[in-house]
């Protein structure tokens, strides 16, 4: 997100072009679940909360001080970023200093009156044009008062770091960040005061790319009790799949982010239960004509995406922006370049706040105080075979693309061939495993009927033949398909050394398909 319209923020193009490949296996759930799917449960006394952006800076000014007489009762300010002449001095989108936002804006008058009303204010530093403070503030100590200076001027509990661009990319910044950060929630909690921090990333259908997933690590690294993960679900370009919605790429995404999330807790020796990750994801999606010409975040997807984090126990939404939450009037030509003052879709006046803000009752304030809390892993109980719709994944055994399998009470498919890779191995991005995550094994199930292959569909493998690539047989009433030519080779070998015998089994889907064709051609 950016502070006008020229916002204009996308993922690197190696990285896109690796999700068109990968968005086909996107993983649909959490690697981390306990025995089956037993409800967990948030270990905090959170509330949803939803807050749009506000541009601060953008023309024209929009009065947000006006929210405080509707249900909208939050806000989140942006941007703070380094002045163009000083990196270590704040101000409002490179213009405005604090003062100066005060005289010419009425900034502060503006923050007390939307307060009088009941509305609580949240500030974010960074966003895409201008340098997030610690870019280019390379004194630690300087850039500990920078941060300061503002948490004190406004009195707030909150604080969001939108890392774009080189503010999401530069290592040295996001160790500078990291320590500041962690010194300030310190001080404060010391002093009785609370200090949420939430980071904004791009995000794609597939989730976090690594840039985002070091950004959150850096800050775990150094003791950053991170309120949580804001996903600017917007902007896909190719990473959304064809002839998907923006809802359900953003779906995809939140799904995706929980997962990783749950890794990255882990590898920083924090274990988190599914709940509680949950809690610790946000959504900002671009509402209506978003940066890309062909998406367009409708009212519907609003929505959908507010029934879908409730349901999921997602704690914050917001948006860009408030400032966007109108129609463009008629005067307004081509609806397909993004206005930074209206929608570019047809709504009522703050329509999109509505939609995305139902039911999400709690407060910035009343979430600044909620703590991290860990817990220990739960030791899963082994799978059952007698409870499991599909084998349990070994080892050993060879999958060919499609294959389903059950494994720590899940089910997962095969996005290819593979042996000996773990269906729950805790990668970060979903194109490092060959395996798709489906759901979990449901109370109650039992393995299910597996066809077979009528006697004589193939013929008995003898070891005096000659196999060609691609021919099918039967060896102990089990069908074989060959990988190349061959002969006397047994497809006994297949299981203990995959890589090197001339034949694969085929699938169960495969003989299901084969079964069921020939039960076409009786008919």
């Amino acid at each position: 997100m950016s502070d006008n319209a020229e916002s204009y923020r996308r993922l690197s193009p190696w990285r896109v072009s690796l999700a068109i490949l990968i968005v086909a296996g996107t993983i649909l759930g959490g690697f981390f679940g306990t025995k089956h799917y037993e409800a967990e449960k948030i270990q905090t006394s959170q509330k949803p909360w939803f807050a749009p952006y506000v541009d601060v800076t953008a023309t024209p000014i929009f009065p947000f001080e006006q929210l405080g007489t509707t249900k909208t009762h939050e806000v989140v300010l942006s941007f703070i970023v380094s002045s163009p002449s000083d990196a270590c001095t704040p101000t409002w989108g490179g213009t405005y200093s604090m003062n100066q936002a005060s005289a010419t804006l009425d900034l502060d008058r503006r923050i007390a009156r939307f307060r009088q009303q009941g509305g609580n204010v949240a500030i974010s530093f960074g966003g895409l044009k201008n340098d997030e403070l610690a870019i280019k503030c390379t004194d630690e100590n300087k850039l500990y008062t920078a941060y300061k200076s503002i948490i004190e001027r406004y009195n707030i509990d909150t604080v969001d770091f939108d890392l774009e661009g080189d503010g999401l990319t530069n290592n040295d910044a996001a160790i500078r960040r990291a320590r500041v950060i962690a010194k300030l929630q310190s001080e404060r909690a010391a002093q009785h005061k609370n200090l949420a921090v939430w980071v904004t990333l791009p995000v794609a259908p597939f989730g976090l790319t690594q840039d985002g997933t070091n950004a959150v690590s850096s800050l775990l690294k150094e003791n950053v009790d991170l309120a949580g993960i804001n996903l600017m679900t917007m902007d896909y370009g190719d990473s959304l799949e064809k002839g998907k919605t923006m809802l359900e790429g953003s779906k995809e995404a939140l799904i995706n982010t929980q997962r990783q999330l749950g890794i990255i807790y882990d590898q920083a020796g924090k274990h988190l239960n599914e709940a509680t990750l949950w809690s610790k994801i946000g959504a900002t999606p671009m509402i209506g004509q978003n940066d890309i010409a062909d998406e367009i975040f409708t009212l519907n997807d609003a929505a959908g995406l507010n029934t879908f984090a409730l349901s999921k126990g997602i704690i914050r939404m917001s948006m860009w922006s408030a400032n966007r939450d109108i129609p463009c009037g008629n005067n307004y030509v081509d609806l397909k370049v993004v206005s930074d003052s209206c929608s570019g879709t047809k709504q009522n006046n703050q329509g999109f706040s509505k939609a995305l803000g139902a039911e999400f009752i709690g407060s910035i304030t009343q979430n600044a105080g909620i703590k991290t809390k860990t817990e220990e892993k739960t030791v899963q109980e082994p799978d059952d075979p007698t409870k499991s719709p599909y084998t349990i994944w070994s080892k050993s055994t060879t999958y060919l693309e499609g294959t389903k399998i059950v494994w720590h009470h899940n089910v997962y498919q095969s996005k290819w061939w593979t042996q000996g890779d773990i269906p729950d191995n805790p990668v970060l991005q979903t194109y490092e495993t060959p395996w798709k995550l489906i759901g979990p094994v449901l109370p109650g199930e039992k393995p299910l009927p597996q066809a077979t292959l009528p006697v004589g569909t193939y013929p008995d493998w003898t070891g005096d033949s000659v196999y060609d690539t691609n021919q099918r047989v039967l060896f102990n009433g089990v069908p074989y398909q060959a990988k190349w030519w061959s002969k006397g080779d047994s497809p006994a070998a297949a299981s203990s050394n995959a890589d090197s015998s001339p034949w694969v089994p085929l699938t169960q889907s495969q003989i299901n398909d084969i079964t069921a064709d020939k039960q076409s051609n009786l008919k």
